[in-house]
């Protein structure tokens, strides 16, 4: 059995033939052997572009009113670490290590992927800390990631364009498709792209989900360095830009007050704490120094 991180992440690489296998089937019966059952609210975000930008400004801004965000994330820059995250602060080797051996035990025969196996792991990590809310970035599509394999409160589709033709469908249509996936009946389901696919549309109202879109259900205005925000259940004025940058953060930053609209039953959150989470967050990569020498800058073309 590996007993440094370093060795686990070599062994999980090699136990599936695949790097890319979808499909919930194998991920559900080892979730349900490792009785994995979140009883905190769930945020599902999916999406082409804008996903890790969602990501990180729904967990600062839920950290800054004062919730214990548990926050999977995907891929990682330097450290495997940063893809879990309890409180802001990246999950130790340790637990990883011990929460991968959980796994291995539990799994039996069934193969795993590399990213299926870091995703039980984060929710186990998530169950164990107690967090009180947790937040999951879709890693490739949606309806087929082993993140849905959880049921979202929420569920955010950031934008829709072409990617991963091979898996996902060779037209917007068909792609968008697979994104809405995430979405559940009765729960409240966001589309913060401006051209909302028809194929989206479609399947939410064939489950019964409550579909938000932006420039309809809400939305954004921005004016001298500030900006408004609206939504059918309210409104938020004033507010700072967010500290990312990109030409799209505003339309990002309207789908996480949605989402966060659609939770204020369970997780309410006050002005300030909007205005702190905006101001405060960060994300890995977005104009990121890395130590050392050359001194080097990260940036990222995805919004």
């Amino acid at each position: 059995m590996p007993t440094s991180l370093a060795d686990w992440l070599t062994h999980l690489e090699s136990l599936h033939p695949k790097t890319i296998a979808l499909g919930l089937e194998r991920v559900a019966q080892v979730k349900q052997r490792l009785n994995l059952n979140p009883d905190f609210p769930i945020i599902v975000v999916g999406g082409t572009n804008g996903k890790g930008s969602v990501c990180a400004m729904l967990e600062s801004i839920l950290h800054a009113a004062g919730y214990r965000v548990g926050c999977y994330t995907s891929p990682h820059l330097l450290d495997y670490n940063e893809r879990v995250r309890i409180a802001k602060q990246q999950v130790r080797d340790a637990e990883l290590c011990a929460s991968f051996e959980q796994i291995e035990h539990a799994r039996g025969d069934i193969a795993l992927t590399y990213f299926e196996f870091g995703t039980l792991a984060a929710m186990q990590c998530f169950i164990a800390h107690k967090v009180d809310v947790a937040i999951l970035e879709v890693g490739l599509g949606g309806r087929l990631d082993a993140v849905n394999v959880f049921d979202a409160d929420v569920s955010v589709v950031t934008s829709v364009d072409i990617d991963h033709v091979d898996y996902l469908g060779d037209t917007r249509e068909k792609i968008a498709f697979e994104k809405a996936g995430i979405f559940r009946q009765s729960r409240v389901a966001i589309c913060a792209d401006t051209d909302v696919p028809q194929a989206l549309r479609k399947h939410a109202g064939d489950i019964g989900a409550e579909l938000w879109c932006i420039g309809s259900e809400f939305g954004f205005t921005e004016h001298q360095g500030q900006w408004d925000y609206r939504s059918k259940v309210g409104s938020r004025s004033a507010l700072p830009h967010p500290a990312l940058r990109g030409a799209f953060q505003l339309h990002n930053a309207s789908a996480v007050l949605a989402a966060l609209d659609a939770l204020k039953d369970k997780t309410p959150v006050s002005m300030e704490a909007v205005r702190r989470g905006l101001t405060e967050v960060e994300l890995t990569g977005r104009f990121q120094f890395v130590p050392g020498k050359p001194r080097v800058c990260i940036t990222s073309a995805t919004v």
